[in-house]
């Protein structure tokens, strides 16, 4: 393995004030080799890039560390998980993590299964379901720590995906752009009825490019009614 793309990928990292060791560096390099055979015959990435793909994919994915602590953090959930961010990278970066990863689409799914296991992260599970069936499901509903979310859907659609799975007292963290002030207003009502508080946002600039990351704790359990049946919060977003 190159040691200038070792150093390359610590040195990014480090740069956001986020230490990584070779044996990371190392799982980093070989996760974007795999990303990068696989997007030859399906679609699971537009970023191809090296450079492009450990600022935008990688280190995006794990910016959330500066402003939780994640060593506090047992059990994490990516929902809408696609190729694996955020969650793999975090589980990279924090191998103490328990990580589930969902998406609807299977074969991203079994590619993020191959995957996790080529690189060697125990405890770690990736489930090809709706999150509106497995959220009725009582070993999966509220019994996470941490939801995460890179997923492209409005901020009132994701917490009615994502809330539902969190713990009270847990966080639901969505990741999104630096303009995301209208969509976190628009989405308040929503968030209060499936038991969210106030959104805390976190703003930082990556590769030139503002991003956000919107957190909001479970302050009381989710209503029964929720999440709706597959397909409603995304046809008709609560308010």
């Amino acid at each position: 393995m190159p040691a200038d793309r070792i150093m390359e990928i610590t040195t990014a990292f480090d740069r956001q004030g986020i230490a990584i060791d070779r044996t990371q560096a190392s799982r980093f390099s070989l996760y974007y080799d795999l990303l990068i055979e696989k997007n030859k015959v399906m679609n699971l990435t537009r970023i191809t890039g090296f450079e492009d793909a450990l600022e935008k994919h990688f280190v995006d994915s794990v910016m959330i560390a500066n402003y939780v602590d994640l060593k506090e953090v047992e059990s994490v959930l990516d929902l809408g998980a696609g190729a694996g961010f955020p969650g793999i990278p975090l589980k990279i970066v924090y191998p103490h993590l328990r990580l589930s990863l969902i998406d609807s689409v299977g074969k991203k799914m079994q590619f993020v299964k191959e995957a996790a296991e080529a690189l060697g992260l125990d405890h770690t599970s990736a489930m090809h379901v709706r999150a509106e069936d497995l959220a009725r499901e009582k070993e999966h509903r509220e019994q996470y720590d941490l939801c995460v979310s890179r997923a492209v859907a409005n901020l009132s659609t994701l917490s009615e995906y994502c809330l539902p799975f969190v713990k009270t007292g847990g966080l639901f963290a969505a990741y999104k752009s630096a303009d995301c002030h209208e969509e976190i207003d628009a989405a308040k009502g929503a968030v209060f009825k499936l038991g969210g508080g106030k959104a805390d946002v976190r703003s930082f600039s990556l590769c030139g490019m503002g991003r956000s990351i919107v957190l909001i704790r479970k302050e009381r359990r989710t209503p029964s009614a929720y999440p709706r049946k597959a397909g409603t919060a995304a046809r008709s977003p609560l308010k």
